[in-house]
């Protein structure tokens, strides 16, 4: 069963964004190319923060930096992952839409442009949970004492397998669950920042704390709620970002809107 449900898990991952990019195209008219614009814009925040975080690291464990107390480790480094993760991803969506496709601005540009962004994120982490299950597989029956590995990593080894194959089918389904609600979170960011350019700066803000909000709330309460609780946490900010969705479609972000240009203050009309 856990072949099965393992193997399932990560080929939804990278399934699920791929339909949803196919229905977004054929049924909103959702061009390609924006959505390819999502997708590097979230290869591209990613290629800055996580050397960035590395570094801090570094800085940390050699001292440059005072070290943190032991007692609010754990939340300075959830604060720090979850701010990073809005501030770096938002702001690339804004310089996007700023700089490379000043002329898509309404309401059916912000949602390709969403799936693009969360779909590429989910397809990653779907080719990596992959490598990760296969690997999995092949250790199965494995005597893992005749590999060359110190003790403490062999002991490692060994509680991550037997956790493998211990795990409740359902709970191994859970990765495409949380990409699925990720992607709805990504297309309600997507058109917050979008509204930077129909009315001010502020939006970008909004959009760079609801992401970190949601980062942040879901992996606090995993130790002490459990996985299946904190997918339900999850899934409340997917209803929320839905209702961030339509909420937006019912402020004349139409296929055909004009907007004001934040460059030059001139009408653009959008086609």
């Amino acid at each position: 069963m856990l072949y099965i449900t393992y193997t399932l898990n990560f080929l939804l991952m990278i399934a699920i964004p791929i339909i949803v990019a196919v229905v977004i195209h054929r049924r909103l008219g959702g061009r390609w190319a924006l959505m390819a614009w999502g997708a590097a814009a979230f290869i591209g925040s990613q290629v800055v923060r996580i050397p960035l975080l590395y570094g801090l690291t570094a800085l940390f464990q050699s001292g440059a930096l005072p070290r943190i107390p032991a007692n609010i480790v754990t939340p300075f480094n959830i604060a720090v992952l979850s701010i990073s993760a809005g501030l770096f991803e938002e702001t690339a969506r804004y310089i996007v839409y700023r700089r490379f496709i000043p002329a898509a601005r309404t309401w059916n540009d912000g949602i390709a442009l969403g799936i693009g962004h969360g779909g590429i994120e989910a397809i990653l982490l779907g080719l990596f949970t992959g490598l990760g299950v296969i690997q999995m597989f092949a250790l199965r029956g494995v005597d893992l004492a005749a590999l060359p590995l110190q003790p403490d990593q062999l002991a490692a080894a060994q509680k991550q397998v037997a956790d493998f194959w211990s795990a409740a089918w359902y709970l191994t389904l859970f990765g495409a669950v949380e990409r699925a609600f990720a992607i709805c979170l990504h297309l309600s960011l997507s058109l917050l920042v979008l509204q930077t350019f129909r009315r001010n700066i502020v939006w970008l803000f909004a959009a760079t704390g609801w992401h970190a909000l949601a980062n942040a709330v879901t992996v606090s309460v995993l130790p002490s709620v459990g996985p299946l609780a904190t997918e339900g946490i999850l899934g409340l900010f997917a209803l929320a970002s839905m209702g961030i969705i339509a909420g937006l479609r019912r402020t004349g972000m139409g296929a055909d809107s004009v907007v004001e240009s934040e460059s030059i203050g001139e009408p653009v009309s959008v086609k």
